[in-house]
């Protein structure tokens, strides 16, 4: 894409790339700092990239029409990797992100009608209410330093607990935080056997993890069995997730989630959704922190906005761009890895049985046969008349497993940051550190900078 800017646009910070002469134990070693810190500067030029991984055949995919196929022409061909099994498992189980088959088959379609449009639109107001709060609480703190990290954090976690069960997370709140920081910074990295060893052969990593999840999914069932003791009128509408969730059947079937299910699903809805959005609206504020001109047009577009519907979200165009940028930048998803079943051709690129498929939405949304510009902060190529190819663009995946929560996440996304930009002007306390982004579960800060906020 070709993109006009009349001035030179900000290039945010990034992690220098890996020297071509990386030996096999330093990419080993860097994997479990820094993900993105393995790739050097072919991963930007070059469609494919084949290597070797662990005795295994293994591709880099930056080619639209090959990911097309691998994620929906034959999606079914390629499952996830042993590694990420054992990543995602302990904290989701069983639920809709890294379930197959069949399993995946009812779970979609019994989800899907709680993430319509529709729907969304019936969680704003949970989400206004979320926002009024935590925008009274920061203008208390204009005069002081502020770590927006953990204040999107804190903020997402209420917004997912207010629409998944319709009460505050006052109280459950940090325990759900130390859960999620628990297992980010020890328990979701990968480890050398987790990398080398099939899923059926337990690593010490493993033991920790089961332990890690029988602790977890007590403290979930323990928030659903408060929530279905609040109770529901018997023909009242439902008023949250958990309602949706609770009544949603098979439209093939007629079977609902067990309780056992039940536990993986909100556990997947609360953290996918809580994390990866906090993560996005950082990393947004960051950017905005790092080019104020742009900052002032968000706040331009805004101003004079209510912004507590749908169809308000819908207006803020250039804020929507603005987040569409944030995640092509820094998407909260930085790779997305598959194995195959068996061997296939994907738009002429032989892959065998077994072979390790990576598709890095961090590397294709820099790509320089993609992009124009590709590691520049330019929020007008999301309005341009020429759109991305839909497969050069992946903040949410694609094909039939394609994120089901991606409209409740792009509405809480421009909302807060139209909201958020709406009500303070954002700078950064400190410009001489910059921020650099780790790829660990999400694409995460090196570091949470402090920011100061004055009210517009």
């Amino acid at each position: 894409m070709n993109i006009a800017s009349v001035r030179r646009p900000i290039v945010p910070p990034a992690p220098p790339r890996a020297p071509d002469d990386m030996s096999f134990l330093g990419r080993v070693a860097v994997i479990r700092r820094n993900m993105i810190a393995t790739w050097g500067q072919r991963a930007y030029e070059e469609e494919v990239i084949k290597g070797r991984f662990f005795l295994r055949n293994s591709f880099i995919l930056n080619q639209p029409d090959a990911i097309r196929h691998v994620l929906l022409s034959n999606y079914e061909n390629y499952t996830r990797t042993p590694a990420g099994i054992r990543m995602l498992r302990p904290v989701l189980g069983d639920g809709l992100l890294i379930a197959e088959g069949h399993s995946w088959t009812f779970q979609r379609r019994t989800l899907a009608p709680a993430f319509t449009p529709r729907a969304t639109a019936n969680l704003v107001p949970h989400m206004t209410a979320v926002l009024d709060e935590t925008i009274a609480k920061l203008d208390t703190r204009t005069s002081e330093p502020v770590d927006l990290r953990e204040v999107m954090q804190r903020m997402t976690l209420e917004i997912a607990g207010r629409t998944m069960f319709s009460f505050g997370m006052d109280r459950h709140g940090p325990t759900l935080r130390n859960f999620v920081m628990e297992y980010a910074d020890r328990l979701g990295r990968p480890y050398f056997l987790d990398m080398v060893l099939p899923v059926s052969w337990p690593t010490p990593m493993d033991l920790a993890r089961a332990r890690f999840r029988k602790r977890w999914t007590e403290f979930v069932a323990t928030l659903i069995a408060e929530r279905r003791a609040a109770g529901k009128k018997a023909d009242a509408p439902p008023r949250d997730l958990f309602d949706l969730m609770d009544a949603a059947r098979d439209p093939e079937t007629g079977k609902g989630f067990s309780d056992e299910q039940l536990v993986d699903e909100v556990a997947t809805m609360i953290l996918a959704g809580h994390e990866t959005t906090a993560t996005a609206l950082f990393w947004a504020l960051y950017l905005l922190a790092l080019d104020p001109e742009t900052q002032e047009e968000v706040a331009l577009e805004t101003r004079g906005e209510h912004l507590d519907s749908m169809a308000d979200i819908d207006r803020q165009k250039f804020t929507r761009a603005v987040i569409e940028e944030t995640m092509r930048l820094y998407p909260p998803a930085f790779l997305v890895a598959r194995a195959a079943r068996e061997k296939d051709n994907a738009a002429g690129v032989e892959i065998g049985k077994g072979d390790i498929i990576m598709i890095a939405p961090w590397l294709l949304h820099r790509h320089e046969k993609l992009w124009d510009q590709p590691n520049a902060f330019i929020p007008k190529r999301f309005m341009s008349a020429e759109a991305p190819d839909r497969f050069a663009y992946l903040p949410f995946g694609a094909g039939p497993r394609v994120c089901v929560g991606a409209p409740f996440a792009q509405a809480e996304s421009v909302l807060a940051l139209a909201r958020l930009i709406g009500a303070f002007r954002v700078e950064l306390a400190d410009t001489t550190n910059p921020v650099i982004p780790l790829g660990v579960v999400t694409t995460q800060p090196d570091h949470s900078p402090m920011f100061r906020i004055t009210r517009r």
